[in-house]
């Protein structure tokens, strides 16, 4: 008989990078193995539409209901799964009684947690993030029978705090046959500084602004901002992109150099370096912040670059900027890379290890 696992997500299939990424692109494979498999989001489609914009609060109200009841309905069937997937949280607000019914009830559970959950260095703030339950993810860490990290940097921390030790690095992956080089020259005219990601990182890109403000001072560019908010930067070429499923891969091949800024704290050490990843995929020459998870992925000067201060960052992108060979050479390296280490083939057989182990301990 087919083993039946009930996937616990926060967020619509498809449309949150943390899950695309992630397991989300691995779930045909899962059928493939013979895995029934069913997803159930906390969010659907009509709240994440206006969960992260301004106003909407009736319609944010609602689908917060809404996404509590699915999970009432979760609660009364998951004795007939062999294996509960949970991603970052079972419900977002409140207190861990929801996730405590789901481990009462679920025969083995998956844990799937996103960012260092242990620290308050660095952690985001705010009304949300205040209403959040932050013992959510730290009962599941201890209680989960498996629990997957994408930062080489938590794997020891977490298996100390979880109660089997059971803990594995899965880095994010990338179908690499989709996510390539662009064929021929950039149709710009001049290079493209390029970043990803989403309204709750833009504080990390805020980090940029007087460097990339200098270096318009220096040499002619633009800076291309991918991502689900408005943005605004004096004295740049600035083009700010919505992103888009259907879109990103042309969105992507638009850049020539990636950039990766993080301040330098507790919180970012649970990052999975997705964005060097993606940068990587596409051929791109990557700007890291030399910390984290990025120090573990980039050779610096070989297939991206690594730095400290803002002189820094300005001479490695002023650099990039003047030097198309530079480009390509690091850019193509970086692709190698991507293709060897974090495509779909690559990792695979990680997550389909670990639902065995979790469904027969």
């Amino acid at each position: 008989m087919m083993p039946k696992v009930l996937v616990l997500c926060p967020y619509p299939q498809g449309v949150a990078a943390g899950q695309r990424l992630k397991y989300e692109q691995y779930l045909d494979d899962w059928r493939a193995a013979g895995f029934d498999v069913t997803v159930s989001s906390f969010m659907d489609m009509a709240l994440w539409d206006r969960a992260y914009v301004g106003g909407h609060r009736l319609a944010k109200a609602i689908g917060t209901v809404r996404g509590h009841l699915r999970r009432l309905r979760d609660l009364t069937r998951l004795r007939r799964y062999d294996l509960v997937y949970i991603s970052m949280w079972v419900t977002p607000f409140g207190t861990t009684w929801m996730e405590r019914l789901t481990r009462r009830w679920a025969r083995a559970i998956v844990y799937d947690i996103e960012d260092n959950l242990l620290t308050e260095d660095g952690a985001p703030s705010g009304l949300r993030q205040r209403l959040k339950g932050r013992g959510k993810p730290r009962f599941l860490l201890e209680r989960a029978d498996h629990v997957i990290t994408a930062s080489p940097f938590m794997v020891d921390r977490y298996r100390e705090r979880n109660a089997k030790g059971a803990v594995t690095l899965i880095y994010p992956s990338v179908d690499t046959d989709t996510f390539r080089p662009r064929a021929g020259p950039s149709a710009e005219g001049k290079p493209v500084i390029g970043w990803t990601g989403t309204f709750s990182s833009e504080p990390y890109l805020d980090l940029l602004r007087l460097v990339f403000q200098e270096l318009a001072r220096r040499v002619d560019y633009k800076l291309i901002v991918i991502g689900n908010f408005p943005y605004q930067l004096a004295g740049v070429d600035l083009e700010v992109l919505t992103w888009s499923g259907a879109e990103e891969v042309a969105q992507m091949q638009r850049l020539d150099i990636g950039v990766y800024p993080l301040p330098n704290d507790d919180w970012v050490l649970g990052k999975a370096g997705l964005k060097v990843i993606q940068y990587m995929a596409f051929g791109l020459p990557s700007v890291s912040s030399n910390i984290g998870t990025a120090i573990r992925q980039v050779t610096e000067g070989v297939d991206g670059f690594l730095v400290d201060t803002e002189e820094q960052w300005l001479d490695v992108l002023e650099r990039l900027c003047r030097d198309p060979d530079l480009r390509r050479r690091v850019g193509e390296a970086g692709r190698r890379e991507a293709v060897a280490r974090y495509s779909r083939q690559a990792t695979s057989a990680q997550y389909l290890t670990v639902l065995d182990a979790a469904i027969n301990d």
